[in-house]
């Protein structure tokens, strides 16, 4: 079911690609890691601790 939505995802018009993702969060990989206007995906321990 992910891989039809991610498609779906994928080839829709992309100023209703932002509200699908957000009507089905469990498309996105997590953590989503935020400092400021850095992000990190996934498990990034090296990179958090460049971080200010």
């Amino acid at each position: 079911k992910d891989k039809d939505l991610l498609a779906l995802i994928q080839y829709i018009a992309a100023e209703d690609r932002d509200g699908k993702v957000l009507e089905n969060q469990n498309v996105l990989k997590t953590p989503i890691v935020r400092n400021g206007a850095k992000a990190t995906v996934g498990y990034q321990p090296d990179v958090w601790k460049t971080w200010e």
